[in-house]
């Protein structure tokens, strides 16, 4: 587990789409310290949102979180992830159709890849995905992104509920 100054924090990092909906997902929850929206798993630095909706970047939109321990776990995470998307959808997340937009888990430890690659198998045999198969990757947290000052806390800085389409 990667913790972080003296308040033992840790971080996990999820793309699950529009990283608007993702970041409001988990921002409310008990344990959770932060959330900040960016851009990880490509191969240009300082990207943009710009580079990234291109789909040439490589990277994928993404909610970084910053949580206590202590108060809530990595699993725990993982189910608001699994809950939030659809993760039998490969490079899209409803309307939204590009790279950018996969389903994957950048693990920051051993321990957390071991707990998300768990998890995904349970999931993966949950009635939920039965013949529909789970397309979420489970890879090695790079360098983290963050994205433009005005895509943070976008959804609630407009008070909207989410971004999803109905």
């Amino acid at each position: 587990m990667e913790l972080t100054g003296n308040n033992h924090t840790a971080k996990a990092t999820f793309g699950a789409g529009c990283f608007w909906g993702a970041e409001m997902a988990f921002q409310n929850l008990d344990g959770v310290t932060g959330t900040t929206v960016g851009y990880m798993g490509g191969h240009l630095d300082n990207p943009t949102y710009q580079d990234v909706s291109t789909g040439r970047s490589g990277h994928a939109e993404v909610v970084q979180v910053t949580y206590n321990p202590a108060q809530i776990s990595f699993d725990q995470l993982l189910q608001v992830f699994w809950n939030y998307h659809n993760p039998t959808e490969h490079n899209r997340q409803g309307p939204d159709v590009g790279t950018q937009y996969r389903s994957v888990i950048f693990f920051h430890s051993d321990e957390q890849r071991v707990i998300a690659e768990t998890s995904k198998e349970n999931w993966q045999q949950s009635p939920e995905f039965s013949g529909r198969e789970i397309v979420t990757k489970i890879v090695p947290a790079d360098t983290f992104y963050p994205a433009e000052e005005h895509h943070q806390q976008y959804l609630l800085k407009r008070g909207m509920a989410g971004c999803r389409a109905s």
